[in-house]
């Protein structure tokens, strides 16, 4: 209950027109679509950094897990580095299937995040046309779900939902993507169940739902991944190449999964990051 308190009084600071969070806050204060329980596993929420120096721009995260954790140097660890460079980032605790939970429950969380922050663009003082999505893994694939899912706006929603949810670029880090031959399959379990229908395994294998108004993408993987097959990277880059949606793929020969930004500081990192900042500026999401 204590939880629920807390969470609740800083939704309170978080409202249309208020200033901006300082701390995590959920997303729907009266309680997610689909909740199962009251703890904080079952509460989807985002939590802001933001950057002293903003280029007005704003990247929601989704950590990699599988849909079964949430990796912290895939959430925290971006928003730090994206913040010292003048993005503005909110990490996503979006719901698992380890907690019992499965699709759509985390496209509406990813959905719910991105319209959040264009919600509040103006009193967070945010570009509402420059708000993208970041991803590694799983998390990857959540991306690339709203990257292919996206909708202009639920009416009969409250005014967060009546929001757009399309982000205005995606950043894909080694991400799962089909749910066909190159899955990961524990994600594929996590997220669908262990018996998922021909027609479901289909709606979320992503490269085949690509709109031809889908955000461009920045995409990179390494050649030796072996928990996800860089496959995973080449479908959905030919499938936005396919439908004329502009993209930056690199691959790496040498990296195993989950590196994330790939050093032990800042000061060691691996180069996907300076070919992203380079991208950034070119997509007009740095100064």
């Amino acid at each position: 209950m204590r939880l629920i308190c807390l969470l609740t009084i800083t939704w309170a600071t978080t409202t249309l027109g208020a200033d901006r969070p300082s701390n995590e806050f959920p997303m729907w204060p009266e309680g997610a679509p689909g909740q199962k329980g009251e703890t904080a596993r079952d509460i989807p929420t985002l939590t802001p950094y933001w950057a002293d120096k903003p280029s007005g721009s704003a990247i929601v995260i989704c950590p990699g897990g599988g849909y079964g954790g949430l990796a912290p140097h895939e959430g925290k660890g971006y928003a730090d580095w994206l913040v010292a460079r003048g993005i503005h980032c909110f990490v996503l605790k979006y719901r698992l299937g380890s907690a019992g939970y499965r699709h759509p429950v985390m496209l509406k969380d990813v959905s719910r995040a991105i319209r959040t922050v264009r919600a509040n663009a103006v009193s967070w003082k945010i570009d509402p046309n420059r708000i993208g999505v970041m991803g590694s893994s799983a998390g990857g694939h959540l991306a690339s779900t709203i990257i292919a899912h996206f909708d202009m706006g639920i009416q009969n929603g409250d005014k967060i939902d009546r929001m757009s949810s399309r982000p205005d670029l995606g950043i894909l880090c080694y991400p799962v993507i089909t749910m066909g031959q190159f899955t990961h399959q524990g994600s594929k379990r996590n997220l669908l169940g262990t018996n998922p229908s021909k027609e479901l395994v289909q709606l979320l294998s992503n490269e085949l739902q690509i709109k031809r108004n889908s955000p461009p993408c920045f995409i990179w993987h390494t050649w030796e991944d072996k928990a996800v097959p860089v496959e995973n990277s080449l479908l959905f880059a030919t499938a936005l190449r396919k439908k004329g949606v502009l993209m930056d793929l690199h691959v790496y020969e040498k990296g195993r999964h989950g590196i994330g930004l790939g050093g032990k500081d800042f000061n060691d990192l691996h180069p996907w990051t300076d070919d992203l900042l380079f991208w950034l500026k070119q997509r007009k999401f740095l100064n």
